[in-house]
């Protein structure tokens, strides 16, 4: 029965978009080169880093409409090139945001693939997964839930949830970071147009408030500085690495796990109306780290400056035993304040890494959590294929801390 239903599912399917012209071009990537293990796959774009959700876990999206047809892409790659993704990210809690919208008979994969994919997805791509999204489902979604109901654990099935318009995941994402193709902007914008006798809802954004003078989330250095009496280490990072130094060094996994988001938010509230944050009452080692993230990824310009970003991408051209030397150059051209707050920050992560023995977190396994919250490019977010160089540069800094940060002091900076 259930394959007749995909039959019927399918002739639907092509029947509403026969009109449609099924196009997948290659996704322009600047940062991709043609030497990438997984080029033939990674060029269509169709999985995307996204930024981070409201609980600070990493987004993977994955867009059906940059699927080319069946015989323009091998399935078996596309599977190891998902799961090659995904092992960048499955040691840290992680949530994926999956696009249905342009999954056609031409460019559909075939059950068993599936049944296969969701095999090869063994505990190690589920423990950590947190949330699955899936956007603009169809008949097909529920009829292939059903086929799999069997092999689908309660546990995994209550992390699925299922979105029928975009604005459904501002609640759960910083949506503005998302990496949306435009078909699935269009498809959305004409669901919404269907709706019965109902208008498109209007969202009245109301115009942004100034800061308040406690402000510490959203707000640049400087105005951190100029409100705390010309400090220069920003008092949420103080007192997160603070707190972390005491209390979290040889805790395993730190700044991998998640954190409650209502909890987030309470914290994030007492820091910018000026009030005390006492982690102890929390119980929660991963909520001041988680805190620590969250404040970098919402700086106004990340902490090494959008400057930096394209001499940064190519630390990966710089022979071996230049790349030290290139990444002090690269921090030297740092503004004074940027400078100090990275050297406190790294001088804790180069801590943090000497007791990876306890904490399993290597200077490695830091910079895959802190790369993308000390530097993303100016527009949209940062591309899987940047990754490598952005925590290659990461890691240098934690690792050769000492070298590269010895030679400029700044008056009246301080050390964790």
């Amino acid at each position: 029965l259930a394959p007749l239903e995909l039959q019927k599912d399918e002739a639907e399917d092509t029947q509403s978009t026969q009109e449609e012209t099924f196009m997948s071009s290659p996704l322009e990537d600047p940062e991709l080169n043609i030497n990438h293990p997984y080029y033939d796959v990674a060029r269509h774009g169709i999985i995307q880093l996204a930024g981070d959700d409201n609980s600070g876990r990493k987004v993977i999206t994955f867009s059906c409409c940059r699927m080319p047809p069946s015989h323009q892409l091998n399935h078996t790659r596309l599977l190891e090139y998902l799961k090659y993704t995904l092992d960048q990210y499955v040691e840290n809690d992680y949530t994926i945001v999956y696009f249905h919208y342009g999954l056609k008979s031409l460019n559909k994969p075939s059950l068993k693939w599936l049944q296969t994919a969701y095999k090869e997805f063994d505990r190690k791509y589920k423990k950590n997964l947190k949330a699955l999204y899936v956007v603009h489902p169809t008949n097909f979604i529920k009829i292939l839930w059903n086929i799999f109901k069997p092999l689908i654990s309660h546990k995994f099935g209550k992390k699925i949830t299922y979105l029928n318009y975009l604005s459904d995941l501002r609640e759960h994402l910083k949506y503005d970071q998302l990496n949306i193709p435009q078909e699935v902007i269009r498809h959305d914008e004409n669901l919404r147009g269907k709706q019965k006798g109902k208008l498109p809802l209007v969202v009245k954004v109301p115009p942004p408030r100034p800061p308040l003078p406690t402000q510490q989330f959203g707000v640049s250095l400087q105005y951190i500085k100029d409100k705390n009496k010309g400090e220069l280490i920003p008092p949420v990072m103080k007192e997160t690495v603070s707190y972390l130094k005491r209390k979290g060094l040889q805790v395993e996994g730190l700044f991998r796990r998640s954190a409650s988001i209502q909890t987030i938010k309470d914290v994030q509230k007492l820091y910018n109306q000026g009030k005390s944050v006492n982690f102890d009452d929390y119980h929660d080692i991963h909520l001041p780290a988680v805190i620590l993230k969250t404040f970098l990824r919402e700086l106004p310009q990340p902490l090494l400056t959008f400057e930096c970003y394209d001499h940064i991408l190519g630390i990966t051209s710089v022979e071996s035993s230049l790349r030290v030397t290139r990444c002090k150059q690269i921090i030297q051209g740092l503004p004074e304040h940027n400078y100090v707050v990275l050297k406190y920050l790294i001088c804790f992560l180069h801590m943090v890494s000497r007791e990876s023995i306890y904490n399993r977190m290597t200077a490695s396994s830091l910079a895959c959590v802190f790369g993308l919250n000390l530097i993303w490019p100016s527009k949209g977010t940062a591309s899987l294929s940047a990754l490598v160089p952005l925590n290659l540069f990461t890691e240098l800094l934690i690792d050769f801390y000492t070298n590269i940060f010895n030679s400029r002091t700044v008056p009246g900076e301080i050390l964790p």
